[in-house]
């Protein structure tokens, strides 16, 4: 009775994570889910204040704009001035999003003809691919190996896929992997992008998500960048906001219209009293985003004391609140996840769910108290391995 589209699907990662996170808890067992990336610590009391007050406003119960209120386009490119030093025009170049995944979903079905192809990252957050399924594309795995820096090799793509590829997905800080983008590369890739003719779609949710004082970049940043791509950005990780949906893309002003004809199409914007909310979020006090990046710290630090408890080999992620782990020699990604579920309580996301380069790695997303992730520990010092 489904699509052609719907069959070639894999099952959604996360929701098969669920599945089985429920098996174990009504077994009676105590869960530590540090499987989905989903913060666990609210919204910031004065941008719930701010949705409270603009709520209460009629004018917000009507259908918003399709693409975004003027003042939140305004406060993004402010944003983003503040943040990267780059000069956005709000009318044109800002485009309101109910949270960067349906934006990154829909982008797609704007620049890929049926049969084109998608450069996607292999491993990767799995609504690049399954956005470029969607439109009838080709996603081609771009692999992002260990020994790159987990960076794609864009010169290893062959010459006939690079033909006939459209789109490029990227997402520094990465998920799930963690990686940081090294100085240099996003410059690598507007040449590359311009000589063959690709968009780049650049997925920068975790931008705020730093440790130890290192900074993520702006792929805009870089000399060109503007001529072949787009950013998009959440205020879901930065501000606690993920059951908001509410985000924005920003760049060059030819896609950003190319992606708003589609939402205008298949979407009818997001609620006005969120949007205000945002505009709060993003103009208001910022120590919060600091207040964050500390907590992360200590959780990172705690959960890698048990990684090395079990003698898992990683270097502590620079940016993200992950944590992108070699699973121990005998097991792949499947079967070690099945043992920190079944034997610990503890659920973490294989590998494998991200692509087929994700095999022999598994994901811990650092999205439980201090507390917890001790717990975790000591469970993990129990196993037999």
């Amino acid at each position: 009775m489904y699509s052609e589209r719907i069959n070639k699907l894999p099952p959604y990662l996360f929701a098969a994570i669920d599945e089985a996170k429920e098996k174990i808890i009504k077994k009676g067992i105590d869960v530590i889910d540090l499987g989905v990336g989903d913060p666990d610590m609210p919204t910031p009391d004065h941008i719930i204040q701010a949705l409270y007050r603009s709520a209460k406003n009629p004018k917000r119960h009507r259908y918003p704009s399709y693409i975004g209120m003027l003042s939140f386009r305004e406060a993004a490119a402010k944003w983003y001035k503040d943040h990267f030093g780059i000069d956005l025009d709000p009318v044109t170049q800002v485009l309101a999003l109910i949270g960067s995944k349906e934006g990154l979903a829909h982008a797609p079905l704007a620049f890929l003809n049926s049969g084109d192809i998608a450069l996607v990252p292999d491993p990767a957050y799995p609504v690049y691919k399954i956005g470029t399924l969607f439109a009838d594309a080709r996603p081609y795995s771009m692999p992002l190996l260990e020994k790159n820096g987990f960076i794609p090799d864009l010169e290893a793509i062959p010459k006939d896929i690079v033909k006939q590829a459209r789109l490029m997905f990227l997402n520094y800080p990465n998920n799930p992997t963690s990686a940081t983008v090294p100085e240099g590369f996003f410059n690598e890739v507007v040449e590359f992008a311009r000589e063959n003719d690709i968009i780049v779609i650049h997925d920068n949710a975790y931008s705020e998500m730093t440790y130890d004082g290192n900074i993520a970049p702006s792929f805009l940043q870089a000399d060109g960048a503007m001529d072949v791509g787009v950013e998009f950005h959440s205020l879901s990780k930065t501000y606690n906001m993920t059951g908001w949906r509410i985000g924005f893309a920003v760049g060059n002003a030819q896609i950003i219209s190319g992606l708003g004809k589609i939402k205008t199409n298949v979407d009818s914007g997001a609620f006005e009293a969120i949007q205000e909310a945002g505009i709060v979020a993003m103009q208001g006090p910022q120590d919060c985003i600091n207040e964050m990046r500390e907590i992360y710290t200590q959780r990172r630090d705690a959960l890698m004391v048990g990684l090395k408890g079990l003698g898992i080999k990683v270097q502590p992620p620079k940016a993200t609140f992950y944590i992108w782990a070699p699973v121990p020699k005998g097991y792949d990604s499947t079967s070690f996840s099945k043992l920190l579920l079944e034997e610990a309580g503890i659920v973490a996301t294989p590998g494998i769910g991200f692509g087929d380069y994700g095999e022999g790695y598994i994901r811990f997303a650092l999205t439980q108290s201090v507390d917890r992730i001790n717990e975790a520990v000591k469970r993990m010092e129990q196993l037999t391995i």
